[in-house]
């Protein structure tokens, strides 16, 4: 299966998702707001490619030809004939409304539109549309082009034919999909996940342990690849954050209410490997 794949957003997750895609024939749209940002995920990209080529794991034809079906715009209107769109944008309803409004106005009526969240409703960025059962959850993983995993998500008027062609999609990028059949804020990954981070940062607050004991407990003792410590330093402490605040916001389930120390650390701006400080040192 290959078509034409729109992406809206450039950054980590949109680039990803457009890399993965055009290396599995699909011809994509990539746009962001600036041009600035279209080239700084159009260089991510073509870095990516240039691993896999020096690692064997990609042919130097095979990386220009998926190059080469990716185009960028910063006109919203170039994604008209798109059959799957993926937004990738910031995690804020508000943001994701105002592209899903306008997606609404200029696509065709059987294209698919598809949300990259991590924890927000897919009900509710539907809703602002008039086709609610072509909207769907397509949570992919970071970094896109090594993870597997992609999360799909049907809302509360989702197809099954909009949720069939997006795991089709999903699947010839080489992604393994679960389906998440309930629409609960944090699907099943963020819920898992900010559970876990929460409770491991109310632990290193209180001085129960260390970061280190707390990770090593879950790789050692739980099989974890990482702690969930190290994995809020990866994502970003103020991304898990937010997802977090989202999730608590809609269910009002305390286990998802994050510690006071999660909001000081972003307060101060140590949000993990991309500040250099998070709950390690990252030099």
């Amino acid at each position: 299966m290959a078509g034409k794949l729109a992406v809206i957003g450039a950054g980590l997750m949109g680039s990803g998702i457009a890399q993965v895609s055009a290396q599995a024939g699909w011809d994509v749209v990539l746009r962001d707001v600036t041009d600035e940002a279209l080239a700084r995920g159009t260089g991510g990209i073509e870095a990516s490619y240039g691993k896999f080529v020096s690692k064997g794991r990609l042919t130097a034809e095979d990386a220009e030809a998926a190059l080469g079906r990716i185009t960028t715009t910063t006109d919203l209107d170039a994604v008209a004939d798109a059959d799957i769109v993926v937004e990738a944008v910031f995690e804020k309803l508000e943001v994701k409304h105002e592209i899903f409004r306008t997606l609404d106005k200029i696509v065709r009526d059987d294209t698919v539109l598809a949300s990259n969240t991590s924890a927000i409703p897919i009900t509710k960025i539907a809703a602002v549309t008039g086709r609610p059962e072509r909207v769907v959850g397509a949570h992919f993983f970071s970094p896109v082009p090594m993870m597997q995993l992609c999360e799909l998500v049907r809302g509360y008027k989702t197809s099954d034919e909009t949720l069939a062609r997006t795991r089709a999609f999903a699947e010839s990028v080489g992604k393994t999909c679960i389906v998440v059949n309930r629409d609960v804020a944090g699907f099943v990954t963020t819920r898992l996940i900010s559970a876990l981070v929460v409770e491991a940062a109310k632990l290193y607050e209180s001085g129960v342990a260390t970061a280190e004991d707390i990770d090593i407990a879950c790789k050692l003792g739980f099989g974890h690849a990482m702690g969930p410590l190290a994995t809020a330093d990866l994502t970003g402490v103020d991304i898990l954050l937010h997802a977090t605040e989202n999730i608590y916001t809609e269910s009002q389930d305390e286990k998802f209410a994050p510690p006071e120390l999660m909001r000081r650390m972003v307060d101060a701006g140590d949000i993990g490997r991309k500040s250099g400080q998070g709950f390690y040192e990252h030099g």
